[in-house]
């Protein structure tokens, strides 16, 4: 039998389920929204783009890689005061959206690059010969061809929120890591610890499978 201390933690589960959920989704829209328009237009400047434009690409490429090498907790903690002027809080899940968008962006940025940039070049000649703009060859085009990639990319974006926003538990965050350290570690109850981190190991796996199967369903219909 679960003693009465136990089960009222436990009862906090689906709720700091749910939490994660929402942070983690809402985050890797906003991350798309950002990081999808940045990747297109770094594969359109890089040497091998569309209108290659190295300077620009040089400039974009090590502003993303600095992004990128950031720890999140430490980013968290500058964009601290970004969240409380936006949404009048830092704490607590909705405020954790803004620095998870803006951490995941520039891996999604990255991801689409690649993505667009291993579509066969026959492909692109064939848009160019028949007088596609360059955002048609895009839109029409790389974007399609790229589809399984990308949908194989966001399912990562989406497993690495799912560690960030665990990792936001630690400065107040909520979710499954808020659960996991303040009444697992800071109560010494290994059992809510083990709990929580088995939550995000299941969420993690069907986030990989699905994005698997998407990706798979994709090629097949190309």
């Amino acid at each position: 039998m679960l003693n009465a201390g136990l089960l009222s933690i436990l009862k906090l589960l689906p709720q700091a389920t749910l939490e994660t959920l929402y942070m983690t989704f809402v985050s890797t829209f906003f991350a798309c929204l950002l990081g999808f328009p940045l990747g297109a237009y770094l594969y359109s400047t890089s040497p091998a783009g569309l209108t290659p434009k190295r300077l620009i690409y040089s400039v974009l490429s090590r502003v993303v890689n600095l992004f990128r090498s950031l720890p999140f907790i430490i980013l968290m903690i500058l964009l601290m005061p970004f969240s409380r002027l936006i949404i009048k809080t830092s704490i607590g899940p909705t405020a954790v959206i803004i620095p998870l968008s803006i951490a995941a962006a520039p891996f999604v940025a990255r991801i689409a690059e690649s993505a667009l940039a291993e579509v066969d070049a026959g492909v692109l000649t064939a848009a160019r010969a028949m007088g596609s703009s360059n955002f048609q060859i895009i839109r029409k085009v790389l974007i399609p061809e790229a589809l399984p990639a990308l949908v194989s990319g966001l399912a990562l974006t989406i497993i690495n929120l799912i560690g960030y926003s665990a990792m936001a538990g630690a400065i107040g965050g909520g979710g499954l890591g808020d659960l996991a350290i303040r009444y697992g570690y800071y109560r010494f109850r290994i059992d809510v610890t083990v709990g929580a981190v088995i939550v995000i190991l299941v969420l993690v796996e069907a986030v990989q499978i699905a994005g698997t199967l998407i990706s798979r369903s994709l090629l097949v219909k190309r």
